[in-house]
Order: C-alpha cells, then sequence, then structure tokens
C-alpha cells in the first residue's frame, strides 16, 4: 500500500457535553476506494466535515500528502484538490450541464473580452465538459447544453460527481452517492465511482449501503462512538464481520480487523 495522500491522527472535536470525533483516525491511498461506514451518530459525518474543512476539529492533525494542513472552510480543501458531493448535490437546475460543472469556477475568455467585459467562454467550458464526460464514461445525457432540471436523479448525481472529478486532484468525497437511486442508475454511479479511482484519486464513499460498499470499497473504515474501530478488505470480511463491530456486537479489534488496524488505534 502506497502512503497515504490524505491522513488524520487523534482528532477530537466537542460539541458541549456531547464528543463527536474521540481521538479518530483515518487514512486512504491514492487510486482507492475507503468506504467509511458506521451507525446513525457514530460520528463518521463529523470526521469527513473535518476531513474536507466544513468544520475546525478542536485537537489532533490532517496530513495531505504527508504534510500537514489546516482548513478552514470548503473553499480550502477545495483549492488543496479535495472535493465534496453531498447528498443534497447542490447542482443549478435552471443551468445547463457544462455551467454546472464550472459552477463557482467559471472561464472568462481571452484577453479584454473576459479581463474588462467579464464574459464567459462558453464554448471552452462546454468543450472542457464534454471531454470530462466522455472521460468518465457518462453518456446518459444528450448534450452538455441540456438544462440539469430536465435530467433523472441518476443522471443529476453523475454531473455533481463528474463536477467532482474534473476538479478533485486528489480526494473526491461521495456522501450517499446512491441513496435516492434505482437499481440501474447506482450501478451507474458505482462504475463512476471505478473510474475516478482508475484515474489516482482517492475516493471516500459514506454509505449505509453494505452490498454496494463490497461491491465496489477497497478498505472499510469502521466508525463506532467518535473514532475507527477498525479498518478492514471486503475481502477478508463478511457483512455480517462489518455490521457486527459497528453495532459494537464485536469487538473492532478482534480477529478480521487485527491485520490492517495501526498500532494505537483501538475499539
Amino acid at each position: 500500500m502506497t502512503a497515504p495522500v490524505l491522513s488524520a491522527h487523534r482528532l477530537f472535536k466537542h460539541f458541549g457535553a456531547v464528543t463527536a470525533l474521540d481521538g479518530a483516525d483515518f487514512e486512504v491511498c491514492e487510486g482507492e476506494v475507503m468506504a467509511v461506514v458506521g451507525d446513525n451518530g457514530a460520528g463518521k459525518s463529523t470526521l469527513i466535515k473535518a476531513l474536507t474543512g466544513a468544520l475546525v476539529p478542536d485537537s489532533g492533525q490532517i496530513l495531505l500528502d504527508g504534510e500537514r494542513v489546516r482548513f478552514h472552510s470548503p473553499i480550502d480543501a477545495r483549492r488543496h484538490g479535495i472535493e465534496t458531493v453531498y447528498q443534497t448535490l447542490a447542482v443549478a437546475p435552471a443551468l445547463d450541464i457544462s455551467a454546472n460543472m464550472f459552477l463557482g469556477r467559471e472561464q472568462r475568455r481571452p484577453g479584454v473580452l473576459g479581463s474588462f467585459f467579464r464574459l464567459l467562454d462558453k464554448p471552452a467550458m462546454r468543450t472542457r465538459a464534454a471531454a470530462t464526460l466522455r472521460e468518465l464514461g457518462i453518456t446518459t445525457a444528450r448534450s452538455v447544453r441540456q438544462q440539469v432540471e430536465t435530467l433523472s436523479g441518476g443522471q443529476r448525481q453523475a454531473v455533481a460527481v463528474a463536477r467532482a472529478a474534473a476538479w478533485g486532484s486528489k480526494v473526491v468525497v461521495l456522501d450517499e452517492p446512491t441513496a435516492a437511486l434505482g437499481v440501474r442508475e447506482a450501478g451507474q454511479v458505482l462504475e463512476l465511482v471505478r473510474r475516478i479511482r482508475d484515474r489516482g484519486v482517492a475516493v471516500i464513499l459514506i454509505s449505509h449501503n453494505m452490498p454496494q460498499v463490497f461491491e465496489v470499497a477497497d478498505r472499510i473504515h469502521i466508525h463506532r462512538l467518535g473514532q475507527r474501530v477498525a479498518l478492514v478488505r471486503p475481502t477478508d470480511v463478511s457483512m455480517t464481520d462489518v455490521v457486527a463491530i459497528m453495532t459494537g456486537a464485536r469487538a473492532g479489534n478482534e480477529g478480521v480487523a487485527d491485520a490492517d488496524l495501526p498500532h494505537g488505534d483501538g475499539a
């Protein structure tokens, strides 16, 4: 396994009397799909928010390519090549696909037309958006000029994931990307996850869908009571094992989890 592209060590986060992160550790490597699973209230959302700049941990350290970083906002994380796709997608339905791909990163025309008149270079954005969709194997949309409001749920999800893949040079974080999709569209999104991984980008997948986790993940980070209790490979464990560790029916440092659990990371 290569060195982690993004890692966290001993993260703590308190909300009054509630401890959301209790010495949490995390790591994901280049070209890897790392699934993050845990019961409701386990603290996995807080962990992801800390890794993507949505909140600042009280203590601990986050490393990107081995260098310590401190994100004060999601914009900070984006500047470092970390993109997040939330369940709400954050797409603009009234805009077309290419405009959504460049949302917040609009490209202006060269020369005085862009610098003075601030005109957008729509042809260049459409060309690049189309190239990105082709590279990721997204062929369901008729044209990048198609308005997002005319797309199906799976197509909208694909646009949001493609946008993250286009700008996320280091890590792409997907929060329940198939939660509202049917079987066919969910399969298309999972194939998109594999394509992003195959480009050498690290993918963090937060999901409650265990069959999908086992289908696409290289490793599974199991979160419970604000910390990582196990780090396992789908090839080495069963879904029943993972659920048992998630719920506390089985200790994370027993048997199946020992091989991938770093020293100092306990249940």
